[in-house]
């Protein structure tokens, strides 16, 4: 079970054809198989590009300026955890790492009461500050191309399955 994912409730195009390829067949497990498995791989390639669904550019991280290395990538285990799930009317994709939702949306971590956070950056350093502001860098989304995508993928299947 992903916790921080994408579905397909936002792709319109298609929605209306499988609505009726699901009435007509019963189960589209294998055609949502088939998107779940294409969403998993366009959110990977987000990670080699360093951009969002929108197309802008992530903002670079502290480490990765100053290692010369990718942000989102330092260990590679949000990347490697990608993963789809998919029913006989569904298809979802994304990760189960509790820490996923901070790097999407963005977050401000402060330290409790008087406190100061207390951890070291790579190439940097230690640091103590009060609070971190983690932009947001959305890797979980649809875009125009995946939107094409995914309506070849249900096309492709519709002249599998239907004479």
């Amino acid at each position: 079970m992903v916790s921080s994912g994408i579905t397909l409730d936002g792709i319109v195009r298609a929605q209306r054809t499988m609505a009726e390829l699901l009435d007509r067949t019963g189960d589209l497990e294998p055609l949502m198989g088939r998107i779940g498995a294409y969403g998993e791989e366009s959110t990977v390639h987000r990670f080699e590009t360093q951009k969002g669904p929108d197309g802008d550019p992530w903002e670079p991280s502290l480490r990765a300026k100053a290692t010369g290395g990718q942000t989102l990538v330092d260990s590679g285990r949000l990347r490697q955890s990608m993963t789809w799930n998919a029913s006989r009317d569904s298809a979802e994709w994304g990760t189960n790492l509790i820490y996923a939702g901070v790097h999407q949306d963005g977050a401000t971590i402060a330290a409790k009461g008087d406190g100061h956070l207390g951890f070291v950056i790579p190439g940097i350093g230690f640091r103590s500050p009060k609070e971190v502001v983690i932009p947001a860098r959305p890797f979980l989304g649809v875009d125009a191309d995946d939107e094409d995508e995914i309506d070849d993928i249900v096309q492709d299947y519709i002249a599998e399955v239907l004479p």
